[in-house]
């Protein structure tokens, strides 16, 4: 029987490890994981006591998730057309980090570091809002431009991620007496939810190493941290950089339960996305249990393990002669976008086309047991 997301959040509460990793698939319930583990740690009481939870010093929990980035929006200057504006909603830890500390010039620098030396956010003196200009060289300059949502994505991190420097060097400090701030004495958790998943991989693994560094800087003893993601890659690096003990998987069932599976030892470092889709897929299949979803997670496999073995198509992985046809199934039952479409049972040949290309996959591909070999003598 699995558990509620709730029970999770109490689960990951009771632990005593300075670093908690997660993995799980996009939609699986991360964001809703970290909220309920927010109203776990932090919960709203009533009008007076919210009143007193907003002020900074109150904060036990600092969290980054979708959430975090609808505290900034555009004004897009419908009128005119001309000045779209990035808002900045008033918030005690930004309100911290860029008035009293003055970080703008490090989140442009990290922000530039990530995206283009050559872009660059211009704050409002109160710091309320950002616009952002392009340098073309020459002396050429576009001004108020806006910014492509990856890059939106990025520009919160960087803001989020130099708060997160500041808070552990302030915490770094053993002797509350002796900190530059009381700010922080009641932090318990930073709760970091998919940083940035728009980076090339080289960027993605520059973050992870960058983050990881900055959570090992940490000798606080009261400040722990949980991070969760749906890439793999992220969550190697970060892995082993942190050199954990163990991570953990979120598994969803139909029934909307959840489950937190533990990963010991070498079995992360083994940690494979293909080998954990394989599993995903061959379970389907061994308790009858395929949805239209496992059409997506089957494409995706072929996806990652063409890429691995260096073909330019995933379709050239495809048995020949029913090559052209299997793609078209695949490509109907990941991509349908017609409400028509959207049975929730697959048809019994759309379930014998998964079992029946996933073979097709193992039986051709010998790398799966080579790599299953390795994984038995760890």
């Amino acid at each position: 029987m699995g558990k509620s997301l709730t029970e999770i959040a109490q689960q990951l509460k009771a632990s005593n490890k300075k670093v908690q990793l997660i993995y799980a698939f996009n939609g699986t319930g991360k964001t809703r994981l970290s909220r309920e583990f927010k109203a776990l740690i932090a919960p709203k009481n009533d009008a007076e006591d919210e009143a007193q939870q907003s002020e900074l010093a109150q904060k036990k929990i600092l969290y980054y998730s979708a959430f975090t980035e609808d505290l900034f929006y555009w004004d897009n200057d419908l009128d005119l057309d001309a000045e779209p504006k990035f808002k900045i909603q008033p918030n005690a830890f930004t309100k911290w980090v860029l008035q009293e500390q003055g970080q703008d010039r490090n989140i442009t620098t990290v922000f530039q570091h990530y995206t283009n030396e050559k872009l660059t956010p211009h704050f409002s003196g109160n710091f309320s809002e950002v616009t952002f200009s392009f340098e073309r060289g020459n002396e050429e300059r576009s001004d108020n431009i806006k910014i492509s949502k990856g890059e939106e994505s990025n520009f919160i991190w960087s803001v989020f991620y130099s708060l997160l420097e500041q808070v552990i060097s302030v915490l770094n400090v053993a002797d509350p007496s002796e900190r530059e701030t009381d700010q922080f004495d009641q932090l318990e958790y930073v709760f970091i939810d998919d940083p940035v998943s728009s980076l090339d991989e080289n960027h993605l693994i520059e973050l992870a190493v960058n983050l990881a560094e900055l959570i090992k800087s940490s000798e606080s003893k009261e400040l722990k941290f949980i991070v969760t993601t749906h890439n793999p890659l992220l969550y190697n690096v970060l892995y082993n950089e942190v050199k954990a003990k163990s991570g953990n998987i979120l598994r969803p069932y139909e029934n909307g339960s959840f489950d937190l599976e533990e990963k010991k030892g070498d079995s992360n470092q083994s940690f494979s996305y293909h080998l954990f889709l394989k599993q995903t897929l061959e379970q389907a299949i061994s308790q009858n249990d395929i949805q239209k979803y496992h059409f997506t997670l089957l494409r995706n496999l072929y996806e990652k393990t063409a890429n691995f073995l260096g073909y330019p198509q995933w379709s050239d992985l495809l048995p020949d002669d029913r090559q052209l046809y299997h793609k078209r199934i695949i490509n109907f039952t990941s991509h349908s976008t017609l409400s028509n479409e959207a049975v929730a049972e697959p048809t019994e040949s759309e379930k014998q086309t998964i079992k029946f290309l996933l073979n097709n996959l193992i039986s051709r591909y010998g790398f799966w047991q080579q790599v299953e070999q390795n994984d038995n003598r760890n």
